[in-house]
């Protein structure tokens, strides 16, 4: 089985590339971000005529998440339960959620497509609020594998987060003053390790970037970031076989400023037989 994650960056200006990598590489269930697009305006057709049904959440042209399968979608959940809401120049309970989080059952595997705020600058409210949404996530987290130890779950999607030094390139980002490497940042991704996930791409892939900004040549220079990232639980890691980072997807006509992470999982272990009854010989 192969999963993978890619914020698309706008589905409706990419869909035919993006459909045309999942057919070529045998992609059975995707996770989008930054789909930028309502339920009305996605589209549909293209995904189906090569055999994937889609569930998705986003609310305007912004944010925006979406599963695309080739196996059957149960058990869609819109948001995580403690998962926190954003206005601009508001606070307190009851602001609105993000088209940022959706979550289903494909095969066994509980998937979620997450696209992580951005944090904007260390001054912004906007900062804040990644580092609560994190948090959140990360409790939800420990909660869904406290109550099910074997769960194969996976966190994908961008994280807005380069959670070490060998995943920055891009000079840009200043120590200090940029979002996406602050300790705070860091240290909130680090939680999930404490939840009970671990990078399942790392231990095949140790290097390599999976956005690079489109401005200043970032690209040609190879100036990147690695913040596209799979979570996974010891049940799900376990059936990790293969890692890949696309990044020729990067290349081309109009792509997206990130590219594809991509995990092949085994087979799961066949179910012992313990019917213990006699055998009858006739």
């Amino acid at each position: 089985m192969r999963v993978a994650t890619w914020n698309v960056n706008s589905i409706r200006t990419r869909v035919v590339r993006v459909v045309d990598w999942m057919v070529r590489e045998d992609v059975d269930v995707l996770a989008m971000q930054e789909i930028k697009c309502k339920p009305e305006q996605f589209p549909y057709a293209e995904f189906e005529a090569a055999g994937y049904e889609v569930v998705l959440h986003g609310l305007n042209q912004w944010n925006g998440v979406a599963i695309a399968s080739r196996l059957p979608i149960e058990d869609v959940t819109i948001g995580f339960p403690d998962m926190p809401g954003f206005l601009k120049d508001h606070d307190g309970p009851g602001l609105p959620k993000e088209a940022r989080a959706i979550g289903a059952t494909v095969d066994g595997l509980r998937l979620w497509s997450l696209y992580v705020p951005n944090g904007r600058s260390l001054s912004d409210p906007h900062y804040v609020y990644k580092l609560d949404w994190l948090a959140a996530l990360a409790a939800d987290t420990q909660r869904w594998l406290t109550d099910d130890p074997e769960l194969q779950l996976a966190l994908m999607g961008d994280w807005n987060v380069a959670p070490l030094d060998s995943d920055v390139g891009d000079p840009s980002l200043v120590p200090g003053l940029s979002t996406h490497i602050s300790p705070p940042e860091r240290t909130a991704f680090a939680a999930f390790e404490k939840a009970g996930l671990t990078d399942v791409v790392r231990p095949i892939v140790p290097d390599g970037y999976t956005y690079w900004d489109y401005k200043q040549l970032r690209f040609p220079r190879n100036e990147g970031l690695r913040i596209d990232f799979i979570l996974g639980s010891r049940a799900f890691a376990d059936r990790v076989v293969g890692a890949s980072i696309h990044r020729n997807e990067r290349k081309g006509t109009a792509p997206s400023d990130h590219v594809p992470v991509l995990v092949e999982l085994a087979s799961p272990p066949a179910a012992e037989d313990d019917d213990d009854r006699p055998m009858i010989f006739g």
